[in-house]
């Protein structure tokens, strides 16, 4: 891969700082010892400005260009947090932290940034400056929407903003992108059903809450079969079924249904979340339970904007040597919507070969991807920013 030589060089660091952080992973916010180490590899790297504190615990180092005169600034961003599973991956560099892991490549996506960082300061070639992103709690906690709103992009006048994350399954060595709607927007529900308890051999004299809930899962599936436009994109998930017992012989007086759905039309949303709502309850009233709704609207469309989808192509091609894959359209949620809602840019996908899936336990970073993701991130600043 034609990547920088400066990243050859450098690429024993940058694994060994993903090593690290993938032996002590953390969650949400929590990223105190991750944002720490952020801190002082950036302040290391000779960055003009490194601030904390930002959504929390997000660190963001401002590296200046040999020229600033252009008035132009970018964003790149990388995801720090960690999921919590518990991994099982033997690797000897393993998480240390019982029931966390980083299971989705954020470490990877750090590592790569700080590589980039510490390029970017040492070189400076290019006309402008770079905000270089370390963002906390993109899995679930919104991170990204916490540090808009203490300013991220009005306090360093950020005008275009791009963030990356690995693929499995995707080629070691290739990049994907796609224009305009790229991920969905994520909801998730929370479904009460109340009936009756009693004996399981007494039936009855119940409401059974188990059985309401078994038919109200069956038919939130109807939602997209027939409520929905077959030509549109809707997935409707119920992802945990519990009872407010542990018995092999008690029916519940309650059990308790949640879940996600996923949607890229205002339209659509709307349709489901309505008709969510009203299978549930008609359902529940229909045996002589209830059920309580509630729907939680959460991370919007992620859209890439055209021209910065271009330029993000057009170098993720000239680093990698190949052409850039034209991506589908992804069911999963990205917290880097909110971003791309508040500046225009682009998110693209880099290859992690043959591995197993995200958040999954299994699941291992490709560290021959750190050099060429560190080097689309310099190539991005010094293309969009050209010295002269």
């Amino acid at each position: 891969m034609p990547i920088k030589n400066k990243f050859g060089e450098l690429f024993e660091n940058i694994k060994g700082w993903r090593h690290h952080l993938h032996e002590t992973p953390e969650l949400l916010y929590d990223t105190i010892k991750t944002s720490a180490f952020v801190e002082k590899k950036l302040k290391e790297f000779g960055c003009d400005k490194v601030i904390t504190g930002l959504g929390r615990t997000g660190v963001v180092g401002i590296i200046h260009g040999k020229k600033i005169s252009s008035g132009k600034v970018i964003g790149l961003r990388a995801d720090m947090d960690a999921l919590p599973l518990q991994e099982k991956t033997n690797l000897d560099y393993a998480s240390k932290v019982p029931g966390v892991m980083h299971a989705c490549g954020h470490d990877g996506h750090t590592a790569m940034l700080l590589g980039a960082a510490n390029y970017l300061a040492e070189t400076r070639n290019f006309n402008g400056k770079v905000a270089v992103i370390f963002q906390p709690a993109e899995e679930g906690g919104g991170g990204a929407k916490e540090m808009i709103d203490d300013g991220l992009m009005d306090q360093f006048e950020i005008q275009e903003v791009y963030g990356m994350h690995n693929m499995p399954g995707l080629e070691l060595g290739s990049f994907a992108i796609k224009e305009g709607d790229f991920f969905a927007a994520a909801d998730t529900f929370r479904i009460k059903i109340k009936g009756k308890g009693g004996h399981a051999a007494k039936p009855q004299e119940t409401i059974d809450p188990v059985l309401v809930g078994s038919n109200v899962v069956m038919a939130l599936q109807s939602i997209s079969s027939r409520n929905i436009d077959p030509i549109k994109n809707v997935v409707v998930s119920v992802c945990t079924f519990k009872s407010d017992t542990d018995s092999f012989n008690v029916i519940p007086e309650t059990i308790t249904l949640k879940g996600t759905v996923r949607t890229f039309e205002k339209e659509v949303q709307k349709t489901t979340k309505k008709n969510l709502i009203r299978l549930s309850k008609l359902i529940a009233e229909s045996y002589g339970g209830s059920a309580e709704v509630e729907y939680t609207e959460g991370y919007p469309v992620m859209k890439n904007s055209a021209k910065e989808t271009n330029l993000a192509a057009k170098v993720a091609k000239a680093v990698s040597g190949r052409t850039v894959v034209n991506a589908h359209k992804i069911m999963g949620a990205e917290d880097f919507s909110f971003m791309l809602n508040s500046r225009k840019g682009a998110y693209i996908l880099i290859g992690n070969g043959n591995s197993a899936g995200v958040h999954n336990p299994t699941y291992v970073f490709n560290d021959e991807a750190l050099p060429l993701g560190a080097s689309f991130w310099a190539e991005l600043a010094e293309t969009r920013m050209q010295e002269n």
